[in-house]
């Protein structure tokens, strides 16, 4: 990517940090959103490569936002594929500051059956490290932290949305995210359960771990589609796992259009965990790391 290039998105993210925009990343199911506008399809490059695809510029009812589908719109790309740094890093530079990402899980908890949604307030990373999970190095020290990884406020929003649109839901628990593209073996799953972890996924994090590099507001609207399967009575296929995403995308493009119309009406303040994660100093950096920064902390 050229300076010219990573100028040109700076000067955009700035024009549009104003604004506090909306994201979302999900699967592709977002498109089928009834009253959905798409307004343009933006072709995006960024430091750390091309995302998942073309980021839509979309409004739902007078609210715009902006989406990325997380696996390609055709979905072609597996979960340990996703370039989630620029993912993240595109939507910044369109001043995304609240970001929701919509995911199919599978349960660990008995209550949490398919078809349910579980707002989770923490993740455990049980990926193999194989995944780029940060936007600092290779010159630039920073840490923030992941203490309190999902957004509070947010979190409430989805919630609230959730019991709107009267839809079956858990509140709180924790997401662990494995590796994948396999799903958990029984012996695996038994073990996750022993965590204490209610629902298991394969693309949380780092997505999660970086929303919050790139100072944002993150939370995740989880939807049940099994019971993993720990539950020996319950072994899904990934044809019946279908149907009920189908199912539960219906459910989640409901609770969405509640939940962007709060955003929009209130674009509340939070705590911005990056604001002080950058300890090199700018005069040691390259032009490119400096405007890297400055857009993460925009």
């Amino acid at each position: 990517m050229t300076l010219t290039n990573l100028g040109s998105q700076l000067n955009n993210a700035e024009a549009q940090m104003a604004e506090r925009s909306i994201g979302i990343i999900g699967g592709s199911g977002v498109y089928n959103i009834e009253g959905i506008e798409i307004i343009k399809e933006h072709e995006v490059t960024t430091p750390f490569g091309i995302p998942s695809d073309k980021i839509i510029e979309a409004k739902l009812e007078g609210v715009k936002f902006y989406f990325v589908p997380r696996h390609g719109r055709t979905h072609s790309v597996l979960p340990h594929e996703v370039n989630y740094c620029a993912n993240i890093y595109a939507l910044k530079t369109f001043g995304v500051q609240y970001l929701i990402s919509v995911s199919a899980v599978g349960s660990l908890k008995e209550e949490c059956p398919p078809t349910m949604m579980v707002l989770p307030d923490q993740f455990i990373d049980w990926t193999k490290g194989g995944r780029r999970r940060t936007f600092f190095g290779e010159g630039i020290v920073g840490h923030v932290s992941t203490a309190e990884p999902v957004e509070k406020n947010l979190h409430k929003v989805l919630v609230d949305a959730c019991a709107a649109a009267k839809a079956d839901h858990h509140v709180g628990g924790s997401y662990i995210c494995i590796e994948g593209p396999q799903f958990s073996s029984k012996a695996e799953s038994n073990i996750y359960r022993g965590f204490g972890a209610t629902v298991i996924g394969m693309t949380n994090v780092p997505e999660a771990y970086l929303a919050k590099e790139a100072g944002m507001a993150y939370a995740t609207l989880a939807m049940v589609t099994d019971y993993d399967c720990w539950r020996e009575e319950d072994h899904c296929t990934v044809e019946e796992i279908m149907k009920v995403m189908k199912t539960n995308n219906e459910t989640a493009q409901k609770i969405l259009k509640i939940a962007l119309k709060e955003i929009e009406s209130t674009k509340f303040d939070f705590k911005k965990e990056n604001e002080f994660a950058i300890l090199t100093p700018q005069d040691l950096m390259s032009e490119e790391q400096r405007e890297i920064c400055k857009v993460l902390q925009s």
